[in-house]
């Protein structure tokens, strides 16, 4: 037989209460970011896989992607392709390999401008952001680490659908 408890006004029954979820936004400015960071997710992924292969093709081959320019051994006009590294193999081309990483590289800040923006706003851990951040250096990251926590923001804004409520 169970032994009946006289009523405390306590109704966890032991259980601490939950904690009150805030944010550092309206619903509107989370989405916003989100959006914002799903955008540079997916680009700065993308950037960060043809930096990946630019790399093989450089250290492992020899070879840049240029556009345009002469071809330095028969001094035809070069279209665009592979051609030798050292020595040149087309003279006055737009070196697209060095184009890919300068592109990259200022993608990169922008997305962790986005990281931030959205961690400040889900007021999340440090070490999040620090998750958030690795998505751009190392690959196919950004797409794994954008669709968990996609997920996670739509979750924490269902869950607590009073705490975007601040203006």
């Amino acid at each position: 037989m169970i032994d009946p408890k006289p009523a405390t006004g306590n109704d966890t029954a032991g259980k601490a209460a939950p904690r009150k979820r805030r944010f550092g936004g309206t619903e509107a400015q989370i989405r916003s970011a989100l959006k914002f960071y799903k955008v540079l997710a997916y680009l700065t992924g993308a950037m960060l896989l043809l930096l990946c292969a630019e790399l093989v093709a450089r250290y492992g081959f020899g070879q840049y992607l240029f556009a345009g320019g002469t071809n330095a051994t028969t001094g035809q006009p070069f279209g665009f392709g592979f051609a030798d590294a050292e020595p040149p193999g087309v003279l006055n081309g737009v070196n697209l390999s060095i184009t890919v990483l300068i592109v990259h590289g200022w993608m990169y800040v922008v997305y962790l401008i986005s990281n931030f923006r959205l961690w400040s706003l889900m007021r999340w851990p440090f070490l999040k952001l620090i998750l958030l951040a690795l998505g751009g250096v190392v690959p196919f990251l950004s797409f794994i680490v954008e669709k968990k926590f996609h997920a996670d923001v739509e979750a924490e804004l269902a869950a607590n659908p009073q705490a975007p409520q601040r203006y």
